[in-house]
């Protein structure tokens, strides 16, 4: 029997009471270990243990409007009031990928896995499996910029996965992220990366059961509050506030239903769990194609700057020669100057004077080191990065090609094959211009170092020491590198953009050629030998980004109010 001396139990008990530097204003537990993020009134994101360590703290630089965790815990989502979702590290919160869908201010965030497992005929687990493995080697890591720490400049460092782990989604259970605006947009995303899906609040006829009669209504400056998508993926739930029309409403009697105030409506998103597998698919190849776009990009990024570098070394140098040709009023240039040279006329006051005292031997050398070292540099990062992710990027996107057919089979949903085959030429048509690369860049290294094995031979004989144990040179590639090299930088043209939208010049037997290949099977566009390196990435990139958008067309339509 309880007596009134016996201790009462308190249902609830403060566990802590601690203080925070500023307001909070949102709050999230993690579902897999004992964090908490909170989200201060001056938009910094602070994560605590259960026992409030602060592991660490970060600020968007923007207001912070959402918060929400990944099923697993490893990764949280942060919806900004510019309508940016980003995606941070649960480790050190690290930014992992920024996702633009929205305009208006992220208002909430819902991120739910799959509750059911996918059982083939034999009762097993059914899971998609990438061959991608079967083919290539792993899947080739950003590059890192020469002279930089690692984290600088957005390049990752060798040892970070957590950015690699977000996309490769093979391991994972199927999960989509859900996010609503200020302006009644709904968005979804595989994995929190892939986009499939959009939708407006403001486009649905709500029913409105009235008494013994059916009307329909619009919303009306409808704002979201929440989102919620079912543990099956078959229905989201959507709080939002606002005002229906009354145009369908007029017969109704208007004191049985109040048309304004807080609307509940379930959406039948049953296509996310019918098309689960096929979904899945697209959303890891996409993906895995997006993060290998990046280490292009990154690769395109460190080698125009290393190249850039090089030959800035080599100008600084040489220049030199022209105002030394002025300054001896001759009328010639370098070019002529050095010819001369080769051919074995007497040697002329600026090109002694240049050679002995202002390039020397040491400075050939040096010269020589930066140019060539750089090449070689060149040559690693495409054959470490640049290619084996186009040549992967390749491969994915011959299986979305076959993907593609979803429209045709499902009626309404899926990547449209046109868009898709488009974007596989594309992707087909850059590993061209990576090979062509490597055999510009493989014949200007080439053409430099002779030129520099030249040029110290001459030096060795102006100075009148022995040249017997320097390499050998090749006159007739001299004479090419002095007249279409030496002012020229082919290397630098396929790289680097320019304010001028040039085109390679190909000779018209080779333009004729490629249109008679289009007959039997080659690329049906023609001009892509006239475009460079860094033109033809952009629009591979293009191609990839207008496919994608497109993945999913369909109607959500809505179930119940």
């Amino acid at each position: 029997m309880e007596t009134d001396e016996a201790p009462r139990v308190l249902p609830f008990q403060l566990q802590f009471d601690k203080p925070v530097a500023s307001q909070t204003k949102l709050a999230e537990w993690n579902p897999e270990k004992d964090l908490l993020a909170m989200v201060t009134e001056d938009s910094k994101i602070l994560l605590h243990r259960f026992n409030w360590q602060r592991l660490w703290t970060i600020s968007p630089g923007k207001p912070v409007t959402s918060l929400c965790w990944r099923p697993d815990g490893k990764a949280i989502a942060v919806g900004l009031d510019d309508g940016t979702i980003s995606l941070h590290d649960v480790e050190n919160g690290k930014l992992l990928r920024s996702l633009k869908s929205h305009t208006f201010a992220v208002v909430c965030l819902n991120w739910e896995e799959d509750g059911q497992l996918t059982k083939n005929d034999f009762d097993n687990i059914s899971t998609y499996e990438d061959r991608t493995s079967r083919f290539f080697p792993p899947a080739p890591r950003i590059p890192r910029m020469p002279g930089l720490v690692s984290g600088d400049a957005g390049f990752m460092d060798d040892t970070e996965d957590s950015f690699r782990e977000l996309s490769n989604s093979s391991h994972q259970r199927f999960n989509i992220l859900c996010s609503g605006d200020k302006d009644g947009n709904i968005c979804f995303h595989i994995f929190g990366i892939f986009p499939i899906g959009k939708i407006n609040i403001h486009n649905f006829h709500v029913p409105t059961p009235c008494g013994d009669k059916q009307g329909t209504g619009d919303l009306l400056k409808a704002s979201i509050c929440k989102v919620a998508l079912s543990r099956d993926l078959c229905r989201l739930i959507v709080m939002c506030s606002g005002q229906l029309s009354q145009e369908d409403l007029k017969d109704i009697q208007m004191d049985e239903y109040d048309m304004h105030g807080l609307h509940c409506l379930v959406l039948d998103t049953s296509i996310f769990s019918k098309r689960k597998d096929e979904l899945h698919q697209v959303a890891l190849q996409a993906s895995n194609i997006e993060d290998l776009t990046e280490v292009i990009r990154a690769s395109l990024t460190v080698m125009c700057k290393q190249w850039s570098d090089a030959t800035h070394t080599f100008h600084e140098k040489f220049d030199s020669l022209s105002t030394l040709i002025i300054d001896h009023g001759l009328d010639s240039s370098p070019q002529e100057e050095f010819l001369s040279l080769l051919g074995g006329a007497r040697t002329s006051p600026p090109i002694h004077q240049f050679l002995v005292n202002s390039l020397g031997e040491a400075g050939v050398k040096r010269v020589s080191k930066a140019v060539c070292g750089a090449g070689k540099e060149l040559q690693l990062v495409v054959l470490d990065h640049l290619q084996p992710a186009a040549e992967i990027i390749g491969f994915r996107m011959g299986e979305l090609r076959g993907l593609s057919r979803w429209r045709a089979r499902f009626q309404g949903i899926g990547l449209d094959e046109k868009l898709i085959n488009n974007a596989a030429e594309s992707s087909g048509m850059f590993l061209v211009q990576v090979e062509r690369f490597m055999r510009v860049l493989s014949s200007v290294v080439q053409q430099f170092s002779n030129f520099f094995n030249w040029l110290l031979k001459c030096i060795k004989l102006l100075m009148q020491e022995p040249s017997d144990q320097l390499l050998r040179y090749n006159s007739e590639l001299v004479v090419i590198f002095l007249k279409f090299l030496y002012d020229q930088d082919p290397v630098r043209q396929l790289l680097e953009p320019s304010e001028v939208d040039h085109d390679v010049e190909v000779d018209l037997e080779t333009l004729q050629r490629i249109r008679e290949l289009v007959h039997f099977g080659g690329f049906m566009d023609c001009n892509h030998l006239q475009r460079t390196l860094l033109k033809e990435f952009r629009l591979m990139e293009a191609s990839f980004r207008e496919a994608f958008l497109n993945a999913l067309c369909y109607n959500f339509n809505k179930d119940t109010l």
